[in-house]
């Protein structure tokens, strides 16, 4: 089976193409520069030159393959809702070819915003597009289920960590540094899920096994961890004191990511380890802080 894989060099991506590999896959990775389709070729996966904003790249990608997983999205946020479009775009695009077929496609989606103060499941819904969330990437591949396409979403936990992480446990080490303190908001026991990139990619590689259309998975391994053990975490790790904010005094601390810092974003992956026989097998999210050169990163 070839499957191709948007995102292929990136964080989680670059995760995926090594599970599929590993599992006796092949792997054509969509790369947008002559470094990435560099980095691509040496993993053993065969290159596709475009990029997201090249539809009739992506379609030649999926009209190349027996199944897609789309990991890629720009993570810019100054221009958030312009990405999103992208991401949305690239989505439909992939669709058309996959349409009527049974080849599948996985989509890429999250699980911060399902179910403020409680433990979101499976059973929830996409997050409703609208101004202040204009991301519609399970909103699309719902869509595309209704039309006949295999499309299932992985729903990923707000921090996947590992070494190269460059996501949201890098940017509070940084903010940490720079302040010389290492805070959470209020009580600190708002909850943060995690998982492994590597636990998720093989999240990743069972569900498109599965083959499924409008199925949601959930690759989170730890689904709550208190916000404040994360603080605490960077604050041994950078040897600076860890401190409570009160919720006025977020913003002058975290800047945009005050929003983040205080979601309460509890997950569930009960489901989708009964459904893929998904067990993850690697470190915690606080062991990982510790061990996976995350503050030789951050510096």
């Amino acid at each position: 089976m070839r499957v191709f894989v948007t995102g292929a060099t990136g964080f989680v991506g670059s995760a995926v193409v090594q599970e599929l590999l590993d599992a006796g896959y092949e792997v054509l990775g969509l790369a947008r520069s002559a470094a990435a389709a560099e980095s691509l070729a040496a993993t053993g996966a065969a290159v596709h030159r475009g990029s997201l904003e090249d539809s009739d790249s992506l379609r030649r990608g999926a009209e190349a393959a027996d199944g897609v997983i789309h990991t890629a999205f720009i993570h810019d946020f100054s221009k958030f809702a312009q990405n999103c479009e992208i991401d949305r775009q690239a989505i439909e695009a992939i669709g058309s070819v996959l349409e009527g077929s049974q080849r599948p496609l996985l989509v890429t989606s999250g699980v911060a915003l399902l179910a403020q103060g409680r433990v979101a499941t499976e059973d929830d819904g996409p997050v409703p597009v609208s101004d202040s969330y204009p991301r519609s990437s399970e909103v699309t591949a719902t869509a595309l289920a209704a039309r006949g396409v295999l499309a299932s979403v992985v729903r990923l936990a707000p921090s996947v960590h590992g070494r190269g992480d460059h996501g949201f446990v890098p940017h509070l080490i940084r903010v940490a540094r720079e302040k010389g303190v290492s805070a959470y908001i209020g009580d600190g026991l708002n909850r943060w899920p995690a998982v492994h990139r590597r636990d998720a990619a093989r999240a990743f590689r069972l569900a498109l096994e599965r083959r499924a259309a409008g199925a949601k998975y959930h690759a989170i391994d730890e689904p709550g961890i208190a916000f404040r053990e994360i603080a605490q975490a960077i604050g041994r790790g950078l040897d600076v004191p860890v401190v409570a904010l009160a919720p006025e005094a977020a913003a002058a601390h975290f800047g945009w990511f005050a929003r983040f810092a205080m979601i309460d974003a509890a997950a569930s992956s009960q489901r989708t380890r009964e459904v893929l026989g998904w067990q993850p097998t690697q470190p915690g999210l606080l062991d990982d802080i510790d061990a996976a050169g995350y503050f030789e990163s951050a510096a």
